[in-house]
């Protein structure tokens, strides 16, 4: 499913934008769908993840979170199970991963700024990469709304943000802008240096996170305890090993 450029391109920079996977199309229906969550849960929006040790930000200031989209309609298995987003995550994975969470964040006008950092809590070694990212763009990413921006290369390193930088919150000299239009797809692997940027614009920044793991490890959102028996007809066996249930 990947070129062999594309493959050394996200072994090198520690990310690779797939390009456009939804159309314009798809993209609204995606939208539609989060406004009406949105509307749905209110301020139980995001709530799957307070019960969970291992989310980083579950009550971060500034966006809107939902959580447990698997279980909320057809329009998202797609962010899941794109043949093309699982070949990617195997290359940096391995073949024994499964999802971890599938979460909407949208940064707000103002905000959105996130310290450098990683989603593993230590260095690894040997390439032992334990976790792989996945956004979604539901809105253009642009210079001045929040875009994500990554420091290529730093998923090889043997220090982490917080030890390695003064302030991880200030710019750093090589960090580098996700940049493209609604519809594509980015997949990083975790370990490299990455965060939010402020939304400068007046209106909110959306994508949506499938995020992976290693399968030995415990997932963001517990996909058995909130698996409904309708997904479960849904998404077939192949879905059933992504979510492991």
């Amino acid at each position: 499913m990947l070129s062999q450029n594309e493959i050394e391109s996200l072994d090198r920079d520690g990310f690779l934008n797939l390009g456009q996977l939804l159309n314009s199309q798809e993209v609204k229906e995606v939208n539609d769908k989060i406004d009406e969550l949105l509307a749905n849960e209110g301020k139980k929006a995001g709530s799957e993840l307070f019960d969970s040790k291992y989310i980083r930000h579950p009550t971060e200031e500034g966006v809107d979170r939902l959580a447990d989209l698997v279980n909320k309609g057809r329009v998202f298995d797609q962010l899941y199970m794109h043949p093309k987003v699982l070949a990617t995550v195997e290359t940096v994975i391995g073949k024994a991963y499964k999802l971890s969470s599938l979460n909407y964040r949208a940064a707000k006008p103002g905000k959105g700024l996130q310290k450098l950092h990683v989603d593993w809590g230590n260095t690894i070694a040997n390439g032992d990469y334990k976790v792989c990212n996945t956004i979604w763009l539901l809105d253009d990413f642009v210079f001045n709304n929040g875009a994500t921006r990554i420091v290529p290369g730093t998923h090889k390193l043997d220090l982490l943000p917080n030890d390695a930088l003064e302030d991880p919150l200030q710019k750093h000299p090589n960090e580098v802008l996700i940049l493209a239009p609604a519809g594509s797809v980015v997949v990083f692997n975790s370990h490299v240096w990455h965060g939010g940027t402020t939304n400068l614009t007046q209106k909110d920044r959306r994508s949506i996170h499938s995020y992976f793991c290693a399968r030995d490890l415990p997932q963001q959102v517990d996909q058995q305890r909130y698996i409904t028996q309708e997904t479960k007809d849904r998404i077939g066996e192949k879905g059933a090993f992504v979510l492991d249930v």
